[in-house]
């Protein structure tokens, strides 16, 4: 998978975990509208993540671990802080990848339509238009004593090649997200210590969206 394609599989996989977390709308379908009133619905949530990946022919898997930022109107932000340092920031205008503090990648919406496509996508999510999400997956979800899983199904062959089976559980936040993908590799999400609201932000991550 080229970069750009890896960026799509992170990017939607990141929109689909967040966009039923902070959307004020609903679905009609149950049990989506009965998930959709459990969850917590800030405009800022911030939290700390762990990532294995699993890498088919390899026993022991990859991980990491970081803080994400999902800001209604202003995008996201995903930072990777070990094993090594490595940030992905998605704003109106643009996606950006920092190593470090070297930028690694920088791909503006205005040169390149993949990320006006994605840019799209994600900021009708953050704005609760989940009919986007609805454009793009199947959902199936069911739901005992307010947590909840939803199994994602891509409408979209080139999508389904890209992320391969996507399920979410959670409570009043996302609290998992696993990916399987159609060559074998896996990938398991965890998040904790969400906390939203403008504290939920340190000073780095606030000086990230300026």
């Amino acid at each position: 998978m080229n970069q750009p394609r890896r960026l799509l599989a992170t990017v939607i996989l990141l929109m689909t975990a967040f966009s039923l977390a902070i959307s004020s709308a609903s679905w009609a379908a149950a049990p989506v509208a009965q998930i959709q009133a459990a969850l917590a619905k800030p405009d800022i949530l911030c939290g700390h993540f762990e990532q294995s990946k699993l890498l088919t022919g390899i026993k022991k898997p990859l991980l990491s671990s970081g803080r994400f930022c999902v800001v209604a109107g202003k995008g996201v932000l995903w930072r990777t802080l070990l094993p090594f340092p490595n940030t992905l920031r998605l704003t109106r205008d643009e996606i950006v990848q920092k190593q470090g503090e070297r930028v690694a990648m920088r791909l503006e919406a205005t040169q390149e339509p993949v990320v006006k496509m994605i840019n799209e996508v994600l900021f009708s999510l953050l704005a609760g238009d989940l009919a986007q999400l609805d454009k793009l997956f199947e959902l199936d979800g069911a739901i005992k004593n307010g947590h909840w899983s939803v199994a994602l199904k891509a409408r979209q062959p080139a999508l389904a090649k890209a992320l391969g089976d996507v399920t979410l559980e959670g409570a009043a936040y996302v609290n998992k997200v696993s990916l399987r993908e159609v060559g074998g590799d896996s990938t398991d999400i965890l998040f904790s210590a969400i906390n939203s609201g403008a504290g939920a932000m340190n000073a780095e991550e606030k000086r990230a969206f300026d």
